[in-house]
């Protein structure tokens, strides 16, 4: 049995494991963050000065500072510290600073709709 689930890797709690409210706050905080996802922009590669709790980004292929390494990946702030969740293919987004709905196919974030049509 995998530790975590297939879709949205949410990790399981396994038997006989100590501080299962770690596991559990785990999923929870990546639920939080993927659910009715909404993206700050694409293709970020430096990170804000000071984030907002909650907020996330979808990360370029390069980024620098807290986010190298993290390429491709979606990185919000919580709790004082980065959370990086690898997008999935289907995944849809609210993108602020494009005010469009786009998802992620392909690799690429592209426009399903936008706020003036």
């Amino acid at each position: 049995m995998s530790d975590q689930t297939p879709n949205l890797a949410l990790p399981f709690i396994m038997p006989a494991q100590a501080q299962k409210h770690v596991t559990h706050n785990e999923a929870i905080e990546r639920l939080d963050m993927i659910v009715q996802l909404t993206l700050e922009s694409i293709g970020a590669t430096v990170p804000p000065v000071v984030p907002g709790e909650g907020q996330a980004w979808a990360l370029g292929a390069a980024p620098t500072g807290d986010w190298s390494g993290q390429g491709g990946n979606i990185a919000s702030w919580r709790g004082g510290g980065w959370l990086f969740v690898a997008p999935r293919e289907g995944w849809m987004a609210w993108v602020k600073d494009a005010a469009e709905l786009q998802v992620l196919t392909g690799g690429d974030w592209t426009t399903l709709a936008s706020a003036g049509g």
